[in-house]
């Protein structure tokens, strides 16, 4: 079944978690308009992820890595995101810069290649794990973003 924000309300530090995630990789697309969300056997599903990585629609603008990310204002789940700080000390602490590494580097280079952004494969792969090792850094600006995003709808 899909999501529905009135009958299925998830855990505060699940709901956090995933707004944090979001943020992070700039995910355009989890709104109450579409919430890429399916609930089956009580459980929450997270699907569809065509509009994650948001940002890699423009690599030839400037350097975007600690952009706030405004549109997490409009999170399905930031309502329940309550636990905003204790799920960035478990994601940060889970997301480290060689788990980023090891994830980019099994991108197929066939994809890579399909980007004519950057000169070589190589040079791709390494745009992502730059890029989504300095959205690590602190200040995270996306985390200060949505808690700001939330205190609005209190």
């Amino acid at each position: 079944m899909t999501f529905d924000p009135i009958v299925d309300q998830p855990a505060p530090l699940l709901a956090s978690s995933i707004v944090w995630f979001d943020a992070y990789c700039s995910n355009v697309d989890r709104t109450a308009r579409n919430a890429n969300m399916l609930m089956w056997h009580r459980q929450l599903w997270l699907i569809d992820h065509g509009a994650a990585l948001y940002f890699h629609h423009g690599w030839n603008a400037a350097d975007r890595s600690q952009d706030s990310f405004a549109l997490i204002r409009d999170h399905i789940l930031l309502k329940f995101a309550s636990a905003l700080p204790e799920a960035d000390a478990a994601m940060a602490e889970r997301i480290t810069p060689a788990v980023i590494r090891d994830i980019v580097e099994l991108v197929p280079e066939d994809w890579l290649a399909a980007d004519k952004s950057f000169e070589s494969p190589r040079a791709t792969r390494d745009a992502y794990i730059r890029h989504l090792t300095r959205r690590l850094q602190a200040p995270r600006h996306f985390l200060t973003e949505a808690m700001r995003a939330r205190s609005e709808l209190l």
